[in-house]
Formats: C-alpha cells, sequence, structure tokens
C-alpha cells in the first residue's frame, strides 16, 4: 500500500546550492568585466583591442598621414602591421572589415 510514499528530495538536492553558486559566480563575473569598470567593456583576446576610436593607433596613424608627417608608402606599410597586431573589424564588431 506504501508504493507512493514519499521518501524526502534524494541526494540530488545537494546540487541545488552548487548551481546557485554558480549563477551568482557568473553575475558578478559579468558586472566586474562591465559596469564595475566603468563601462569600458570586456576584456580578453575575444575583446576589440582599440582598433576604432580617436587614440587608437590606427586612428593617430591616420591623422599622421593628414598632417602630412608620413607619406603614403609609410603609411600603408605601418597600417598593415598595426592590422596584423590588433585586427581590424568593422564598426559593429562581427568580424574582418572587408
Amino acid at each position: 500500500m506504501n508504493t507512493l510514499a514519499y521518501d524526502g528530495p534524494g541526494p540530488w538536492i545537494l546540487f541545488v546550492p552548487l548551481v546557485w553558486a554558480a549563477v551568482v559566480f557568473g553575475v558578478v563575473t559579468l558586472l566586474r568585466r562591465t559596469v564595475w569598470r566603468g563601462g569600458r567593456g570586456p576584456r580578453g583576446p575575444w575583446a576589440v583591442r582599440g582598433s576604432y576610436g580617436p587614440n587608437s593607433p590606427i586612428a593617430i596613424l591616420g591623422r599622421r598621414f593628414a598632417t602630412g608627417e608620413i607619406d603614403e608608402d609609410e603609411y600603408w606599410r605601418r597600417l598593415s602591421v598595426l592590422d596584423e597586431q590588433f585586427g581590424r573589424t568593422t564598426l559593429d564588431g562581427k568580424g574582418p572589415a572587408g
């Protein structure tokens, strides 16, 4: 008659705190990389490393070319080195610029 008796939650209940710890760790990590860093965004090898912006190396090189400090050959030579080092992405950050 006791075939439908309830024996308690079982050993799987021990995994619930581990799942919550993983969620809290993920949220804290996300906040540390975005909001708590002053909104500077994520860092790491997957992040865009400043290929764009007013103080990026590519922008500085463009200004030097525009003011006549360097000639066209030197501009293209240095730009190719910067493209290898920083990697160019499109403005929406989805991959190589084409």
